[in-house]
C-alpha cells in the first residue's frame, strides 16, 4: 500500500510571476556580503566529466576548503564526484568540514536495473561518500509509474545507510510544473533528505519557477509532517546575482530555518568565482580580473 501521492495542481501564472518578482529583490552592503558568504557555504563544487582525474579532484577539494584568502570566507559545503574518485576527495578533505557527495544509480540517465543502482549506491558509500545524489527514472515518472519511482527511491535510501540522500528529478525532462510537483512529493514520501532539480547535463536545468514549485512542495510537506526536507537547485546558476535571488526565494518561501547548508545547497561549477569577485568588489571597491581566481 503506497502513501497518498496526490498534490495540488500548480498555478503556472502565479509561479512564474512570483519567481520573477522575487528575482527583483535587491540586497545592499552588509546584507549582500552576508548573502554572498552564505551562498559559498552552501555550494557543492562539482566535477562530473569523463576526463576527471585525481589531480583535478584534489585541486577542487583544496578550493572547497579554502575558496579565498580573505578572512571570513567560509568553506564550501561539499564536493560532488563520481564514485571511483570518492577516496581521492576524502583524503584531500581530511580534517575539514567539507562533505563528499557521489552521484549514483546510473547517473545521469537512471536507466539501469534496480540491483545495479543499489550496488552503485552501496559501493559509493563503502568508498566513503557522505552524501548520495541519485537520479530518478524519468521515463517511469512520465509514464505514471509512481509506485516504481517510490520503491526505487526507498530502496536507494536504505542502501545509503548513514549517508544523506539527494534525489535528482531532472526537471528539464519532466515537462510540466505539475509533474515536477508530483515527483517532489513522491521523493519526499520515499525518504529523500534533499530534492534536487537537475544533473546539469540537460537543459533547461535549474530555473527560478521550477525551484519555487519544489520549495512550495517542501513547505507543504513540512506543514503536514513536521519534517524538513532540503533543496538543491543545480545547473545554470552562474552568477552571484542569481544565487542571491535564490536565497531570497528560500527565505520568502521556507524561512530562516532553511538558510543553512544542512537544508539548502547550490550545485556549482562556475558560480563560486563570480561570488568571490563580488565579495572582492564589496571589500576593496574594485573588481578583480578572472585570472585572479583559480579555475579549478
Amino acid at each position: 500500500m503506497y502513501p497518498d501521492f496526490s498534490c495540488p495542481t500548480v498555478d503556472k501564472v502565479y509561479v512564474e510571476e512570483r519567481a520573477q518578482a522575487l528575482g527583483k529583490r535587491s540586497l545592499k552592503k552588509a546584507s549582500k556580503v552576508a548573502g554572498l558568504k552564505l551562498a559559498i557555504s552552501m555550494m557543492d563544487l562539482t566535477t562530473l566529466e569523463g576526463k576527471d582525474t585525481p589531480g583535478k579532484v584534489e585541486m577542487m577539494c583544496q578550493k572547497a576548503r579554502w575558496p579565498h584568502e580573505a578572512e571570513g570566507t567560509p568553506s564550501c559545503a561539499a564536493v560532488c564526484v563520481y564514485p571511483n574518485l570518492v577516496p581521492v576527495a576524502k583524503k584531500a578533505l581530511e580534517g575539514s568540514t567539507v562533505k563528499v557527495a557521489s552521484v549514483a544509480t546510473a547517473f545521469p540517465s537512471g536507466l539501469s536495473p534496480l540491483p545495479v543502482k543499489l550496488d552503485d549506491t552501496r559501493r559509493a558509500v563503502e568508498l566513503g561518500a557522505d552524501e548520495i545524489d541519485m537520479v530518478i527514472d524519468r521515463g517511469a515518472m512520465l509514464a505514471g509509474e509512481h509506485g516504481k519511482i517510490f520503491d526505487e527511491i526507498a530502496a536507494v535510501k536504505d542502501a545509503c545507510g548513514e549517508a544523506h540522500l539527494k534525489v535528482i528529478l531532472e526537471t528539464g525532462e519532466l515537462g510540466t510544473y505539475d509533474v515536477v510537483r508530483k515527483a517532489s512529493q513522491i521523493a519526499m514520501l520515499a525518504g529523500a533528505d534533499f530534492i534536487k532539480t537537475s544533473t546539469g547535463k540537460i537543459q533547461p536545468a535549474a530555473t527560478p519557477p521550477v525551484t519555487l514549485v519544489m520549495l512550495e512542495a517542501i513547505r507543504d510537506y513540512y506543514y503536514r509532517t513536521g519534517k524538513r526536507i532540503g533543496m538543491k537547485p543545480a545547473g545554470g546558476i552562474r552568477t552571484a546575482k542569481q544565487a542571491l535571488h535564490y536565497l531570497v526565494m528560500v527565505k520568502e518561501t521556507l524561512g530562516d530555518a532553511w538558510l543553512t547548508a544542512d537544508m539548502f545547497r547550490f550545485g556549482a561549477s562556475v558560480l563560486l568565482n563570480d561570488v568571490l569577485m563580488q565579495l572582492e568588489k564589496e571589500r576593496t571597491g574594485a573588481y578583480q580580473g578572472q585570472e585572479y581566481f583559480s579555475k579549478d
